[in-house]
C-alpha cells in the first residue's frame, strides 16, 4: 500500500474518525483506526462498536487532486499514535507506505517516522445497512434538531432508553423528544417525501451518538441521508459516514406528560428572562439543583428571586409583555429553565403554567407547534 495525500484532507479525516474511537475497547484492534487505499481515494474507518465512522478523501475533486501516486491497500494504525503525527508534520503532503510485515513510513519533508501496523484482515466488518429506505433532510436542520433535544436526555443509566433520543415519523412529520424524566425537550418538522412516511414508526438514539454527530457535521445546507434497520442508524453525507447503534426497548409515552389546558400564561422576552435567572442562579449554586423561584405580579411583571439561608437572596423583576390567567408561585431548576431558553432561540417565548406543583410548558411565541420544552416544577416549601 502507498499514496501521496492533501495533510489537510487526511487531518481533517483522521479527528472525524477518532470521535469513535476508545482507548478502553474490548476488542484491541479497534483502539486502531483503519486505512483502506483505492484508486477513488483514501478511506479511514474508527469505531468502538457502538459507533462507527468511515471519512473518504478522494482522490481527485473538482479538479483539484488530494490523493495520488496510489498503491491500493489497507492497514491498521495505531490512533493513540497517528493523529499526533499527522498534525505535526512539517509540509503540506504526506506520503505514507506499508510493507508486506505492516510496518509503516509516513513521510513528508525531511521527516520521517516508521509505525508497526496491524493486518486490516484482523478489522471487524462494518454492517452495510440497506439505504433504499432511507430520507433525507438539510445538515443544519439536523443539528437543529439535535441542539434542540439532546441536552434533555439522562446522564442516569438506571433507565437506559433516557439516554437516548426518540426518533419517530407520523402524520409526514418527523419528530425528536428528550427526556430524563424531569424536563422533556420536542421538536417537530415536517418531512417533505411523503414515500417515506412508512420507514420506521420509533427508535431510540444514544444522546453520546448525535452529540458526536453533531460535532462532525459541519452547518451546511447540503444533505444528508438517514436510514435505518432494525437496530442501526446510518447519517450518510457526500464523504462520510456515521453509523450507530440504537437502544433497544420501549420509549415512554411522553405525550401523556403534556398539559392539555393551562391556568397561567405568560409572554417574555427570552433573553430578558434567560439573563434574569442567570443572575438568579448565582446564589442558587449552593442549595440542592439550584433552585429559583417564579412569581407573578399585580402589573405585567414576574419576578425572579433566590434564597440561600447561608449564601443571601436575591430579587429581580422582569417586565412582561402579557400575563393571562392566575395568579403563580413556582420553583423550578434554574440550569433546567435556561437550558431550555437557549435551545428555543426565539426572541419571544410563551410560558404555559398549569399550577405551581404541575409541569409547565415554554414555546417559541412563533412557529410554537415545532418546539416545545416541558419542566417538572421544585417543590420548595
Amino acid at each position: 500500500m502507498k499514496f501521496n495525500v492533501q495533510r489537510n484532507q487526511l487531518m481533517e479525516s483522521v479527528q472525524d474518525v477518532m470521535k469513535a474511537i476508545s482507548s478502553k475497547t474490548a476488542i484491541p484492534i479497534l483502539s486502531g483506526m483503519k486505512i483502506d487505499v483505492t484508486e477513488e481515494g483514501v478511506k479511514l474507518t474508527g469505531s468502538d462498536s457502538d459507533i462507527s465512522i468511515e471519512s473518504f478523501v478522494p482522490a481527485e475533486e473538482e479538479g483539484i487532486v488530494y490523493v495520488e501516486n496510489i498503491e491500493p491497500g489497507s492497514i491498521v494504525l495505531q490512533a493513540k499514535y497517528f493523529p499526533e503525527i499527522v498534525r505535526k508534520l512539517p509540509e503540506q503532503t504526506v506520503e505514507i507506505e506499508s510493507d508486506e510485515q505492516f510496518n509503516v513510513t509516513i513521510r513528508s519533508g525531511s521527516a520521517e517516522f516508521n509505525l508497526n501496523g496491524q493486518d486490516a484482515q484482523e478489522y471487524p466488518q462494518l454492517p452495510k445497512l440497506h439505504t433504499e429506505n432511507s430520507f433525507e433532510l438539510s445538515v443544519d436542520l439536523l443539528k437543529d434538531l439535535i441542539r434542540q433535544t439532546v441536552f434533555a436526555v439522562s446522564t442516569s443509566e438506571t433507565r437506559p432508553i433516557l439516554t437516548g433520543v426518540n426518533m419517530s415519523i407520523k402524520d409526514q412529520k418527523l419528530q425528536f423528544v428528550a427526556t430524563d424524566s424531569h424536563r422533556l425537550a420536542g421538536r417537530s418538522i415536517p418531512l417533505e417525501d411523503s414515500a417515506n412516511k412508512e420507514l420506521f414508526s420509533n427508535i431510540v438514539i444514544p444522546g453520546k451518538s448525535l452529540n458526536e454527530l453533531n460535532k462532525i457535521l459541519d452547518d451546511t445546507q447540503e444533505k444528508i441521508e438517514i436510514s435505518v434497520t432494525e437496530n442501526q442508524i446510518l447519517f450518510r453525507t457526500k464523504h462520510l459516514n456515521f453509523l450507530s447503534r440504537l437502544l433497544d426497548g420501549n420509549y415512554p409515552e411522553t405525550s401523556r406528560l403534556i398539559p392539555e389546558q393551562s391556568k397561567t400564561n405568560v409572554m417574555i422576552d427570552s433573553k430578558e428572562l434567560l439573563h434574569s435567572i442567570d443572575r438568579a442562579s448565582l446564589l442558587a449554586k449552593e442549595s440542592r439543583n439550584n433552585v429559583v423561584k417564579l412569581t407573578t405580579k399585580e402589573n405585567t411583571s414576574i419576578e425572579i428571586s433566590s434564597n440561600s439561608p447561608e449564601v443571601g437572596k436575591v430579587f429581580e423583576e422582569v417586565t412582561a409583555d402579557t400575563i393571562e390567567g392566575e395568579e403563580l408561585k413556582i420553583s423550578f431548576s434554574a440550569k433546567y429553565m435556561m437550558d431550555a431558553l437557549k435551545a428555543i432561540n426565539s426572541e419571544k417565548v410563551n410560558i404555559s403554567f398549569t399550577g405551581a406543583m404541575r409541569p409547565f410548558i415554554i414555546k417559541p411565541a412563533e412557529h410554537e407547534d415545532e418546539i416545545l420544552q416541558l419542566i417538572l416544577p421544585v417543590r420548595t416549601y
